[in-house]
C-alpha cells in the first residue's frame, strides 16, 4: 500500500538519532526539504520513486542516507544525491547510466551500488574517480577493462559478488590500493594469486577452500591483513608458505597449522 510521507509527518522524527521511514513509499518535497536538516542516518528505503527536487534537498544532507527503494536513478537526481556529504547507499538500482555514474563518481563517501549485476567500462572509470568505499558485491561477472578503471579507485572496493576472475583482471586489481573484497572467488590461479600478492591493503578471500602451495607462496607476498578463513584444506607446504606472510593473516580452521608452520621457521632461523 503507497504511503505518502509529508511535511508534517517529517517534523515530527527530526529529534535527532537514526531515522527510520522504511514504510513510506513516496515522499512530498517539503518533507524532503525538512529531512535534509537532519544530522544522523536517514532511512529511506521503502521510496520507490524521488522527485529531482527531493534529491536536490537530500543532497543538502549532511549524514548517512539509505534509498535502497529506487530501482532507476536518473543523471539530474545523481548529480544532486552526489553532493550529499556522508555514505549513499543506492542497493537497489538494477542499472545505472554511463552519465549517472559519472555524476556518482564525483561524491566524497561511501557509495552502495550493491544491485548492479554489469558494469560498463565508461562506468567503472566514473565510480572509481569517488573519494570513499565503493561497494558493487552484486557484480557478477567483471570485464579485464572495468577492472582496470576500479584499480585506480583511492579507496576500498568490494566486488563479493564476483565467483571467478580472469587473470588480467586480478593483474589490475592488484595495483588497487586500499581494502579489495572478493570474498566470492571459489578459485584461484596461481598466476592470479601471484598478482594480488603485490596488492597492498585488507585482501579478502574468504570464499576458497583450498590454496594450492604455489598460490599460498605469492599471497604470502602480500602487504596487510589477509583473509583466508574460507579454506578447509591445507596442505604443509601451502601452511609453510604462508607462515611467511608479514601481515595479519586471519585464517580460523587452518590457523594452528600456520602457527606451527611460523613456530619451524623461527626454530631455523
Amino acid at each position: 500500500m503507497s504511503k505518502i510521507l509529508t511535511l508534517e509527518i517529517a517534523q515530527k522524527f527530526l529529534k535527532g538519532g537514526r531515522v527510520r521511514l522504511e514504510d513510506y513509499t513516496s515522499m512530498d518535497d517539503a518533507a524532503a526539504e525538512e529531512l535534509a536538516k537532519h544530522g544522523g542516518e536517514l532511512d529511506l528505503s521503502g521510496l520507490t520513486s524521488l522527485s529531482e527536487a527531493s534529491a536536490q534537498a537530500l543532497g543538502k544532507h549532511d549524514g548517512y542516507l539509505v534509498l535502497d527503494g529506487l530501482t532507476s536513478l536518473s543523471e539530474a537526481s545523481a548529480q544532486a544525491l552526489a553532493q550529499l556529504k556522508g555514505s549513499l547507499v543506492l542497493d537497489g538500482l538494477t542499472s545505472l547510466s554511463d552519465a549517472a555514474a559519472q555524476a556518482l563518481g564525483k561524491h566524497e563517501g561511501g557509495l552502495g551500488l550493491r544491485g548492479l549485476t554489469s558494469l560498463s567500462e565508461a562506468a567503472a572509470q566514473a565510480l572509481a574517480q569517488l573519494k570513499g568505499t565503493l561497494y558493487l558485491d552484486g557484480l557478477t561477472s567483471l570485464s579485464d577493462a572495468a577492472a582496470q578503471a576500479l584499480a585506480q579507485l583511492k579507496g576500498n572496493l568490494y566486488l563479493r559478488g564476483l565467483t571467478s576472475l580472469s587473470d588480467a583482471a586480478a593483474q589490475a586489481l592488484g595495483k588497487h590500493k586500499g581494502s579489495l573484497g572478493l570474498d566470492g572467488l571459489t578459485s584461484l590461479s596461481d598466476a592470479a594469486a601471484q598478482a594480488l600478492g603485490k596488492h597492498e591493503g585488507g585482501l579478502g578471500l574468504r570464499g576458497l577452500t583450498s590454496l594450492s602451495e604455489a598460490s599460498a607462496q605469492a599471497l604470502a607476498q602480500h602487504k596487510g591483513t589477509l583473509y583466508l578463513d574460507g579454506l578447509t584444506s591445507l596442505s604443509d607446504a601451502a601452511a609453510q608458505a604462508l607462515a611467511k606472510h608479514e601481515g595479519e593473516l586471519v585464517l580460523y580452521g587452518k590457523a594452528e597449522a600456520v602457527k606451527l608452520a611460523r613456530k619451524r621457521l623461527a626454530k631455523q632461523k
